[in-house]
């Protein structure tokens, strides 16, 4: 049964960013500086546009972004999300504008097509689905999904998870949309997705066969490895976070990249709130648990077999060494253009040796730029914004300013340990 959200309960209401006239004037009118000032367009042309985005803004709360500002934002909203480590190709997202699809299946189709299109031929391509922004009260359809491609979580009677324990709400949600999966439930299953429309009604769409493209996890000194059957799915999708540019919300924005091996193998394939398999995994590469060291072999080697197995079969992925080195090259590049990156520590340093990644001993802040992405006004929306001290100094104060700081954080890595916490 299909059941429609009343207004003040929507979720997706209670996670978007409340913005009063004034807020969203604000941030409209630094984009589109922004916009005018990094393309060379000109003072006439931006002060012009101004006007017409106030005028719009004062008269209906709301303005149309242009093609060209839309794609601009979401690049621009790539390059200041701090916990994002592969930001370095921010220039070549594949802004796609999807605006005028705005029922479910529309935007099902087009996501298979995204998927695709995303893969090629296994050069992955990082690409972002544009759909319909809010408008005063009106909420578009979005995508309810954690992500276009996810494993199920099977909830069992006796409180075990046969799958992903991540997805076991998302399972649930789907079985009772009527999705009813294999046969025989197992650890890979492809979740449907679940696409909420304007009215707060769930649908849930089968992706067909051929979407996904999956890897066999294999490791070529260890053949034990491939009878634990793992696998994993080449483009990582995000649908359900927010994109924000110039004080326009964006609901329904599903973006890819690629994966770095240890996210698959050092996170999803061996934290206890996952799969949990590192001890099956130290049986199949024969490492025993009384070597102290026993789960640093087992990482190191799944992380081989991961990068092995993508590239087998033709797929993209970063080693975390190989991803650190281009996020210090992207770091370089935005200091030298006026910029001072934003990075969270948490997320940037790689889970797999971290302290030999150059990163790990990088000072890094998150400014909670915009535009940007968020998943919810209650955690990382709760403090984005215009930053008044960036929009009002010129490139050459701001770069000097930036110099200092990171000449002062390199400094006092000798006096205070690089850690999150300190």
């Amino acid at each position: 049964m299909i059941l429609e959200t009343s207004i003040s309960s929507n979720p997706l209401r209670q996670r978007l960013r409340q913005l009063d006239l004034g807020t969203r004037l604000a941030e409209a009118e630094s984009f589109i500086r922004q916009f005018h000032r990094e393309n060379e367009l000109g003072d006439d042309a931006c002060r012009a546009r101004l006007r017409e985005v106030r005028r719009d803004l004062e008269r209906a709360g709301h303005y149309d972004h242009t093609p060209e500002e839309l794609a601009f934002g979401a690049r621009v909203a790539w390059r200041n999300h701090a916990r994002c480590i592969g930001r370095l190709f921010w220039k070549s997202l594949d802004v796609h504008d999807c605006r005028t699809i705005s029922d479910p299946a529309g935007i099902a189709s087009r996501m298979v097509d995204h998927m695709v299109g995303a893969r090629g031929d296994g050069r992955i391509r990082s690409t972002i689905s544009v759909f319909a922004p809010v408008k005063g009260d009106e909420l578009p359809a979005h995508v309810e999904s954690r992500q276009i491609a996810q494993y199920a979580g099977h909830l069992r009677g006796d409180g075990s998870i046969v799958g992903d324990p991540i997805a076991v709400e998302a399972t649930r949600a789907a079985k009772a949309l009527g999705w009813r999966g294999p046969r025989s439930e197992g650890m890979f299953d492809l979740l449907p997705i679940v696409i909420c429309d304007a009215r707060g009604r769930r649908h849930l769409f089968e992706i067909p066969e051929g979407t996904v493209q999956e890897v066999a996890i294999e490791h070529p000194g260890f053949p034990a490895l491939a009878d634990l059957g793992l696998r994993w799915y080449t483009v990582p999708c995000v649908s359900s976070m927010i994109m924000t540019i110039g004080g326009i919300e964006y609901p329904c924005a599903p973006f890819n990249g690629f994966y770095m091996a240890s996210e698959i193998a050092s996170r999803n394939f061996v934290d206890e709130t996952r799969y949990d398999l590192l001890r099956p995994l130290a049986r199949a590469l024969a490492i025993r648990e009384s070597d102290p060291l026993w789960k640093d072999r087992v990482v190191t080697e799944l992380n081989a077999a991961v990068l092995h197995s993508f590239r087998a079969a033709g797929a993209t992925i970063l080693d975390h060494h190989t991803a650190s080195a281009q996020f210090m090259d992207f770091a370089q590049k935005e200091t030298a253009s006026g910029r001072t990156p934003s990075a969270d520590w948490m997320w940037i340093v790689p889970p797999q040796a971290p302290s030999v990644c150059p990163v790990y001993h990088l000072p890094m802040r998150d400014r909670n730029l915009v535009p940007n992405y968020y998943s919810s006004r209650a955690t990382d929306g709760a403090h984005i914004g215009v930053r008044p001290d960036e929009e009002s100094r010129c490139p050459v104060t701001r770069g000097l300013g930036r110099l200092g700081r990171v000449l002062g954080g390199f400094a006092g890595r000798k006096a205070a340990s690089v850690c999150p916490f300190a």
